[in-house]
C-alpha cells in the first residue's frame, strides 16, 4: 500500500528507500547467508517469511505493515507466495511463536522475521538451536550473530501526533490507547503525552491500557467511555484493538454529523479506517515504516550482507516514522508548527524520552 504523506516538510525524513539502505551497512562484519545473485531483478535461490503476532496480517497495523514489506519485495524479486518465495505464519497466542517460526525454518526459508516485542525470547531460543537460519525481530533486540535487531523512535513520532491532537482539539481534553504495557507501547505513550505538553502543558491525557491487541470490542467499549467523557481526539496504539476505536468515532458521526471526534491512527497510513460517508473521522496517523525496514534487511541478506549480531533504530531522521496525510484535516499553519517540532526533534535540538516522566 502507498502511504501518502501531508505536507509537514517531511520529505527528508521521508526518502527511506536511500536513507534506510545507508542505515543498514556499516563496517561491522556480516552474516553472510550465501551466494546470491545480487544487482539482479530477481532473486531465483532466495526466500523471506514472518510469523505474525496476535494482530494478524489483516490488523490494519503493525503486522499489515511488515506483511506489505514482504510482499513488496517479492514483487521487487519476482518471487511467488509460498516456499521458495515469500509467506507468512499468523500466531492466535503466545504459545504458536515457537511453532511457528521452528515450521519455516523446516521450510527452508532465507531469512525469517518475528514482528513485535513478544517474539523476542522466541527467538532468541530458536536462534540459539538454528544457527544456519538467519532471523528478524522486529521491537527487540536479541544479540546473537544470525539475529539482525531491528528498533524504532516510536517516541518521536509519537510526539508529533500529540502535537497535532493538542492543536487540533476543541474539548482540550486527549485520549491514549494502548494495547499491553510493554517498552515499545510505553514509547508511543510517553512521546504522544510530550508532544500535548509541548503545546499545552495544561491539557491532561486520559491514558487507558486495554491489555490486549487483537480485541476489537474491548478497544470500542474504552473510546466510549472517553468521547463520554469529552475527550476529542484519541490516538491509540493498540493494533487490532485500536479497530474499535475507529468504529465508536464511527458510530457516534454517522449518528451526529457534527459530533467532534477524531482519531489518530497508528503504524500504517489508518485513513480508509475513518471513512464516514463522505467524511473521515481520522485526524492523521503515525507511520511506523516497518515495510520500508523489512526490504531493506531483505535486500542486505539477499546480496549477501545479512546484518546480523546488529541492532539498527529508525527515527525521523532516517525516515523510519512520521505523519500521514490528513487529506485536509489539518490545516496549514497546524502543519507548519508541527514541521518546527519534527525539524528540531530530526536535528536533536529536541530529545523525546521513551518513557513517561
Amino acid at each position: 500500500m502507498t502511504k501518502r504523506k501531508f505536507g509537514l516538510g517531511l520529505s527528508l525524513v521521508l526518502a527511506a528507500g536511500t536513507i534506510l539502505g545507508a542505515c543498514g551497512t556499516n563496517d561491522e562484519e556480516k552474516t553472510s547467508t550465501g551466494s546470491k545473485d545480487a544487482g539482479t531483478s530477481e532473486a531465483k535461490d532466495f526466500s523471506i517469511a514472518m510469523v505474525t503476532d496476535v494482530g494478524g496480517i489483516d490488523d490494519k497495523s503493525f503486522n499489515q505493515s511488515g506483511w506489505e514489506g514482504i510482499q513488496a519485495f517479492g514483487k521487487e524479486h519476482g518471487l511467488e507466495k509460498g516456499d521458495g518465495g515469500y509467506d507468512y505464519l499468523q500466531s492466535t497466542g503466545d504459545a504458536d511463536y515457537v511453532t511457528n517460526l521452528n515450521n519455516l525454518v523446516r521450510r527452508d526459508f532465507d531469512v525469517i522475521y518475528g514482528v513485535g516485542f513478544l517474539m523476542e525470547k522466541p527467538i532468541g531460543e530458536i536462534a540459539d538451536q538454528r544457527k544456519d537460519s538467519n532471523f528478524v525481530i522486529i521491537d527487540g533486540i536479541v544479540e546473537k550473530e544470525n539475529v539482525a535487531s531491528v528498533m524504532f523512535k516510536e517516541q518521536e513520532g509519537s510526539f508529533l501526533a500529540g502535537v497535532a491532537a493538542a492543536l487540533m482539539s476543541e474539548s482540550k481534553q486527549i485520549g491514549f490507547v494502548g494495547g499491553m504495557e510493554i517498552p515499545v507501547i510505553e514509547r508511543f505513550h510517553a512521546g504522544f503525552v510530550e508532544g500535548v505538553k509541548a503545546v499545552d502543558p495544561s491539557i491532561k491525557v486520559d491514558v487507558q491500557y486495554t491489555g490486549k491487541f487483537d480485541d476489537a470490542a474491548l478497544g470500542k467499549t474504552t473510546a466510549n467511555r472517553m468521547y463520554s467523557s469529552g475527550v476529542d481526539v484519541i490516538f491509540h496504539a493498540a493494533g487490532g484493538t485500536g479497530n474499535g476505536v475507529f468504529a465508536e468515532a464511527k458510530e457516534r458521526k454517522t449518528k451526529d454529523a457534527n459530533a467532534n471526534v477524531w482519531v489518530i491512527g497508528v503504524d500504517s497510513d489508518q485513513y480508509e479506517e475513518g471513512a464516514v460517508g463522505d467524511t473521515n473521522v481520522t485526524l492523521t496517523s503515525m507511520l511506523k515504516r516497518v515495510d520500508t525496514a523489512v526490504q531493506t534487511i531483505a535486500n542486505e541478506a539477499l546480496e549477501g550482507n545479512f546484518p546480523g549480531g546488529k541492532t539498527t533504530t529508525y527515527g525521523l531522521a532516517e525516515g523510519g516514522v512520521a505523519l500521514a496525510d490528513s487529506r485536509g484535516a489539518i490545516p496549514e499553519d497546524v502543519q507548519a508548527k508541527i514541521k518546527e517540532f519534527s525539524d528540531k526533534i530530526a536535528a536533536g535540538e529536541i530529545v523525546v524520552p521513551e518513557t513517561v516522566e
